[in-house]
């Protein structure tokens, strides 16, 4: 009469047992893995997204200004996360990395008027919306006394990475102007900049290696033989982990993130009360049914 009873008492400790083993797996499932492990694959692979739906804004310069001198800089909001590119009549200017919510970076004119806008980048190269157009002016007359084309840079690469202790080859162009050329790279880890002698316009495949894992501001400077001058700022990163003591322009804090299987855990949580109240039900209806057959 009471092996039944009994058999409950048995399903509650099985579905015990499993809770305890769901609890144990969520906590090694929350627990980190090292890797690569002996015997294991990986397998890398980007999952396509919406492209960001924010514009950043230019709040400097105002449209309407004229410049003699440059660089100048822009600065203005944007969306935290993504990576910030400038443009100038429709020309890749410079980039800058967003982390705080909004941005500052110097950049190179062209002669005449210049159409400013800026656009935000994910991590998969897709644009957002176009910020407001700033129109500025730059009069460069009085700075080029040899009627020489104006000096320029672009790259048709505003970031660029590799892991720390591999080499990052960066191409950048350089047009106008007049050789010989000086070209500066400050590389923003802290490390002397890189002099090159350039005879000719042209690519120019710039190289460093960086020691730290981190995002960096790169900023290279051109001189011809005239002192016509161009300015260019880009984003490299070095891939990996970012240490606290790094020296990166913009310093990101690594995050863990733990993932506890809540829900495995909780039915099993269900499963332990009604497995219990089933059985308590079952044997005061077995007591019940007992006492009144002794009547």
């Amino acid at each position: 009469m009471f092996r039944r009873p009994a058999l409950l008492r048995a399903v509650v400790l099985i579905v015990f047992g499993v809770s305890v083993l769901v609890f144990a797996g969520t906590a090694r499932a929350a627990s980190p893995v090292e890797n690569p492990q002996g015997g294991s694959v990986g397998i890398e692979g980007k999952i396509p997204s919406n492209p960001p739906k924010d514009a950043p804004t230019i709040t400097t310069p105002s449209s309407g200004q004229s410049f003699t001198r440059t660089p100048i800089t822009v600065a203005g909001l944007c969306p935290k996360g993504l990576l910030i590119k400038v443009f100038a009549n429709n020309v890749f200017v410079g980039s800058v990395q967003c982390t705080t919510g909004s941005y500052t970076i110097q950049i190179d004119l062209f002669s005449g008027q210049n159409d400013i806008v800026a656009r935000a980048y994910d991590a998969f190269d897709q644009a957002g919306p176009d910020s407001n157009i700033v129109k500025v002016t730059f009069n460069d007359s009085q700075f080029n006394p040899f009627n020489a084309s104006l000096l320029s840079l672009t790259s048709s690469y505003a970031q660029r990475g590799a892991n720390p202790g591999q080499l990052l080859t960066w191409p950048v162009i350089l047009t106008g102007g007049t050789g010989p050329y000086a070209i500066s790279v400050d590389w923003g880890d802290n490390k002397a900049p890189d002099l090159i002698s350039q005879q000719f316009p042209g690519t120019i495949d710039l190289k460093h290696v960086y020691t730290s894992a981190g995002v960096y501001k790169v900023i290279v400077k051109a001189t011809d033989k005239n002192g016509l001058t161009a300015y260019l700022q880009l984003v490299a990163v070095a891939n990996g982990a970012i240490t606290s003591n790094a020296p990166n322009d913009t310093q990101q804090k690594q995050q863990v993130i733990t993932k506890v299987l809540w829900l495995p855990a909780a039915a099993s949580v269900i499963l332990i009360f009604v497995a219990f109240w089933l059985g308590r039900r079952y044997e005061l209806a077995a007591l019940r049914k007992r006492l009144e057959q002794q009547e």
